[in-house]
């Protein structure tokens, strides 16, 4: 943790109060699977790529008492995020001892790890508590898609959609809006290709903003304590995933909870190696993702 009380993380560059989160409750806990996955594109959020380590893989030894401590606070969801989930050697263990346990959402691509490893994930079917997929589809144009995804990659995450939502999972899309787009409208386009592989035309599809790579400082207006009283009331500030969610990390072999899933690039947002430790820790809204939420109502959530 390096979030001292320092000004830098207490105050905005011009010495207002920064806006702040004080998490309330766990409801739900994000597990990073490591940064390494099959695709390389450019727009990834996590800068992930095939070999990739920034974030490194979670074993089922480091998820399994986080998980356990997580239902001492009353977690009803856990959700999985990478890199490619299905990557990791550990990952289908993980998820069958979570979904003992709690509902789970899985966030992939949808390509070959997954496809693979059809045979391990069918059986989660039986579990007590369901499991559900988001798979990233950038846009209804294939070759729009492939040209950050590669060649045969629509067609591969549009296939294994079907055959998801076939064998009985839940399934959603997400895809990245762009500036000034008509999202409804671009919604609606999806619904003929949903048809093609025997979707709903109803299927769920979250929407995000422009978040920039890991790293990256783009200039956002700094949220000040004021802008959050002023603009946002208490209902609006509860829906900020710091204040419901945490996010599992492990770094060069540690791990760290995380205040939500878009900060684990800045270790100012590590608020401890348990739950506990992170309940404590009052959420300074310093990240240039933080305007995300505030502005736009971002969220990696279902709940």
């Amino acid at each position: 943790m390096l979030h001292l009380e320092t000004d830098n993380w207490l105050k905005t560059d011009d010495g207002q109060s920064r806006g702040y989160i004080q998490p309330q409750i766990i409801k739900e806990l994000w597990f990073h699977t490591g940064t390494n996955c099959n695709l390389r594109c450019p727009f990834c959020l996590e800068g992930s790529m095939p070999g990739d380590n920034r974030i490194n893989f979670i074993e089922f030894n480091d998820a399994k008492p986080l998980i356990d401590e997580a239902l001492n606070f009353g977690v009803e969801k856990f959700s999985f995020t990478g890199g490619e989930p299905f990557v990791n050697p550990d990952f289908v263990s993980i998820l069958d001892y979570a979904l003992t346990h709690r509902p789970c959402m899985v966030l992939t691509n949808a390509t070959e790890p997954l496809m693979n490893r059809i045979g391990e994930i069918l059986p989660l079917k039986e579990k007590t508590n369901p499991l559900s997929f988001r798979v990233s589809l950038d846009h209804p144009d294939e070759m729009k898609h492939d040209e950050s995804r590669g060649k045969g990659n629509f067609i591969k995450a549009l296939t294994t959609l079907g055959r998801l939502y076939k064998y009985g999972f839940d399934v959603s899309i997400a895809r990245l809006s762009l500036e000034n787009e008509d999202i409804d409208g671009v919604n609606r386009s999806y619904l003929p290709i949903f048809k093609s592989v025997g979707l709903p035309e109803d299927l769920r599809i979250t929407v995000f903003p422009e978040f920039h790579r890991p790293g990256s400082i783009p200039h956002v207006p700094q949220i000040t304590e004021k802008c959050m009283t002023t603009y946002l009331n208490q209902d609006q500030r509860d829906t900020f995933m710091c204040n419901f969610s945490k996010m599992v990390v492990k770094k060069s072999g540690q791990i760290g909870i995380y205040a939500c899933t878009l900060v684990d690039d800045d270790d100012n947002y590590n608020l401890g190696k348990t739950l506990a430790e992170s309940m404590k820790v009052r959420v300074m809204l310093g990240h240039h993702r933080c305007y995300s939420c505030f502005a736009y109502g971002a969220s990696c959530s279902e709940c």
